[in-house]
């Protein structure tokens, strides 16, 4: 008779602790490039480019790729469909830029789960050779999915990505 109430317990405890949990969260990272502000951000307000150094996009070489749009400009599409469980399939649309600094984008998650969130990529100058560019990720998780976020911190394992996407764009733009 113990045993099954130790295990709804077990069962529980998540549960609850997932019920005061916010819903929103809020991951960002950034890196300074060794190049001028503008050339980092005609890079980056290509979607296109996330190919060279997004780490979510080179996770399935063989995922396929659709673009609809003109990249670089609000309304570009970028979709993706991956057999590979980690990267899934959705959408990444261009939102809004604000030329030379900052580029905003809608994701539409549709595998492995159904979601929305939104990210930003910001340029600031630190001298005339170096860009700080910072990478911001937002999304919310509602209850159930909320009881993921008791046992996985999202800031540190989204954090881990983004930063590794940013290392790989230092990496890509400073060999250019």
């Amino acid at each position: 008779m113990k045993i099954p109430i130790v295990i709804a317990v077990i069962v529980a405890i998540p549960l609850i602790i997932a019920l005061f949990r916010k819903d929103d969260y809020l991951v960002i990272r950034e890196v300074v490039i060794n190049r001028p502000k503008q050339d980092v951000f005609n890079y980056i307000k290509l979607v296109k480019n996330q190919t060279n150094y997004n780490k979510w996009v080179m996770m399935d070489p063989n995922a396929k790729l659709d673009f609809t749009g003109t990249d670089g400009t609000e309304g570009f599409v970028f979709a993706w469909d991956s057999e590979n469980k980690n990267a899934g399939k959705g959408t990444q649309t261009i939102t809004k830029i604000v030329e030379g600094n900052r580029i905003d984008l809608g994701l539409h998650f549709i595998k492995p789960f159904e979601g929305n969130s939104n990210a930003y990529l910001t340029t600031d100058s630190v001298a005339a050779n170096q860009t700080k560019v910072k990478w911001g990720f937002a999304g919310q998780m509602k209850y159930p999915m909320k009881v993921i976020g008791v046992f996985m911190n999202m800031e540190k394992m989204m954090g881990k990505d983004l930063q590794t996407s940013l290392d790989n764009l230092k990496g890509v733009l400073e060999k250019s």
